[in-house]
């Protein structure tokens, strides 16, 4: 059963998240940022994985910690949902066109966290949304999630576009890549033997 609960408790935000790798894309996620929540709605129903985030953080200074952590959550779930990760495929990739946006994601559950992020933002803010939260978000996500993601804005004019581009074409990534391998049901696909170092 590859599900996982973590709680992360701070003296800026208090975070549950629940995690299903093999669910249907279901979510409820309550963070208090309306646009951010948006965005992880669309991660779990693409990727679908099932997904509850609850977050109460200080938003009477801005929305950096509650985004953050949440990442840092969410990384730390997707890791013990993996657990060993045999079986899995690996490794995924999406270009995924919206609109006006076409953006590439393309990543590697490699136990090794690296993030490339060539997404250039158009505007400043969505709505109250900071756009350089964007960037924050798969940082922390990447590297406790031990994820080696690459994420480009190749097109794109408007922010919202481009923003709700990159949650879907990471999603959809994720999501092959944690698919279960047919061909390697009980294998860790790596010639380490382990991607957990």
């Amino acid at each position: 059963m590859r599900k996982a609960t973590v709680d992360r408790n701070t003296a800026e935000t208090q975070i549950t998240v629940t995690v299903d790798l093999d669910g249907t894309g279901t979510y409820d996620n309550q963070t208090g940022v309306g646009f951010f929540d948006h965005m992880l709605d669309q991660l779990a129903r693409h990727a679908l994985i099932d997904m509850t985030v609850r977050a109460k953080g200080d938003l009477h200074i801005d929305d950096h910690h509650t985004v953050e952590d949440v990442g840092i959550a969410l990384g730390k779930a997707l890791t013990q949902a993996m657990s060993d990760k045999r079986g899995i495929r690996r490794y995924g990739s999406c270009l995924l066109p919206m609109d006006d946006t076409l953006v590439r994601a393309a990543l590697d559950l490699s136990g090794r966290p690296h993030l490339v992020w060539k997404v250039e933002m158009t505007a400043p803010k969505i709505g109250a949304f900071d756009t350089e939260l964007l960037r924050e978000f798969f940082t922390a996500f990447a590297m406790q999630g031990g994820i080696t993601l690459h994420v480009e804005k190749l097109d794109g004019i408007n922010a919202h576009h481009i923003a709700e581009a990159t949650f879907k074409a990471v999603a959809r990534a994720l999501r092959d890549a944690l698919e279960a391998d047919p061909r390697k049901a009980n294998a860790i696909p790596s010639t380490k033997g382990t991607l957990s170092e």
